[in-house]
């Protein structure tokens, strides 16, 4: 009986070894793939289609045409295809490089580049960007990169089509939809050469003032370093203010070549004064600084009063002041004595010497400790004749500003007194001489 018993054991063990010998075989077996595992084929050509035939149904209502956008959203993949999609809203049908639209494609007409040319029609295409790109956020930086990418076509568009982009551009940056970074596409070489960027930027730039103002427009260039950089729009042998002026201006954008011009001016000053104060700390000549000042002053047509302004601000900033009240004018006095024939050689207008004491009174004012040394610095400057006493009465008269004005005017009445007095004792001596 125990040998039968053995003899079965041996048996079960066999078999079981045998079967964890056997492997599974994939013959004839087939396994169902996942669809979120399938890759779906890029096919442009067919979202084209199905958008196009959208269209071809809604016509030329562009309310319908917002409507048949936004429900198209849920049923086609906007997000894979939104150069396609702006491509048609745009053009008709799918742009090939360069800016042209293939033969063999289907195209539609209810686009931008087949309405009319006008305005409001832009400004009714805007408001179809407007609500596809509210609707869907994830659209906003397709649209940017396919506008970007349109202003490099620019060439291969027709004059009709690239005037009417160019108003919808403005247009979508009035209203935000667009960034104002998308104009740097505007400086490629060519473009700027053949003289298309400058035509553009005049239609886009007359579009975007007539949705906001020039400083809307202003701050929106700020944004993106853009407000310097606009004279780019033409070659380099064309790159002044001047070229900038006549162009615009002649164009019908004279607040545009007012702004340009402000710019330009606002660069040449704080250029000026960073020069300046590089040439002080470096100790060089009065004379040779005073030469290099009247330069600039009349390359960049800035006026004496502006000069006077800067140049105090750099003959301050000089130096390291002393925190106590009681030495500090003491310093100011020595500091300002030497730099006086600098002064003087920009204060030879009445309106120069006012905005000299307007400065030296708002100086005084903003750092506390100088509050003692305002009559002490006039008197200086009217000993040095970098002030005469007209503008020093007027000033204590009605031209001087809020800030300090009770201790100033109270630290200058005697020095006032005593001027008028001297000024009554000459006009009676020449009276008399007479």
């Amino acid at each position: 009986m125990q040998v039968l018993n053995l003899h079965l054991i041996k048996q079960r063990v066999s078999f079981m070894n045998n079967q964890k010998q056997q492997k599974p075989t994939l013959s004839g077996q087939r396994f169902k793939t996942r669809k979120r595992d399938e890759k779906e084929r890029f096919d442009p050509t067919q979202f084209q289609d199905c958008i196009i035939q959208g269209l071809t149904e809604t016509g030329t209502d562009l309310e319908a045409v917002a409507k048949f956008l936004d429900a198209s959203g849920a049923k086609l993949d906007y997000r894979r295809y939104a150069e396609t999609l702006f491509d048609i809203l745009v053009a008709g049908g799918m742009l090939a490089p360069g800016g042209t639209l293939a033969d063999d494609m289907m195209r539609t007409d209810v686009c931008v580049f087949a309405a009319q040319e006008d305005l409001e029609t832009m400004q009714a295409f805007a408001q179809v960007f407007n609500k596809l790109i509210r609707r869907y956020k994830y659209l906003e930086k397709g649209f940017e990169d396919e506008v970007k990418k349109l202003l490099l076509f620019l060439k291969g568009f027709s004059e009709s089509e690239r005037n009417k982009l160019a108003m919808l551009t403005g247009v979508l940056l009035a209203n935000g939809t667009l960034n104002a970074s998308i104009l740097n596409s505007l400086y490629n070489e060519n473009l700027v050469k053949e003289g298309v960027s400058a035509a553009f930027a005049v239609k886009l730039f007359k579009s975007w003032i007539n949705e906001k103002d020039i400083n809307a427009v202003a701050a929106s260039l700020r944004k993106v370093s853009m407000d310097n950089r606009l004279m780019e729009l033409f070659p380099a042998n064309k790159q002044s203010v001047e070229h900038f002026t006549k162009y615009f201006t002649e164009a019908g954008l004279k607040e545009l070549s007012e702004y340009v011009r402000n710019q330009q001016t606002i660069g040449a000053r704080k250029e000026l004064q960073k020069e300046l104060q590089e040439q002080m700390s470096r100790g060089d000549p009065f004379k040779d600084i005073i030469l290099y000042v009247k330069e600039e002053m009349k390359k960049n047509n800035i006026p004496e009063p502006v000069v006077i302004g800067i140049v105090w601000s750099s003959v301050m900033s000089t130096v390291e002041w002393n925190k106590k009240e009681e030495l500090v004018a003491e310093q100011a006095i020595k500091h300002l004595k030497q730099y006086s024939p600098l002064l003087a050689a920009f204060t030879t207008q009445g309106q120069s010497e006012l905005t000299l004491l307007l400065k030296i009174q708002e100086y005084c004012y903003d750092n506390i400790h100088f509050m003692k040394a305002f009559q002490k610095i006039v008197v200086l400057f009217y000993k040095a004749e970098v002030l005469s006493e007209e503008p020093i009465l007027k000033w204590y008269k009605d031209a001087h500003v809020a800030k300090g004005k009770s201790v100033f005017l109270e630290q200058m009445k005697k020095f006032v007194e005593w001027l008028k007095n001297a000024e009554e004792e000459s006009e009676s001596e020449a009276e008399e001489g007479d």
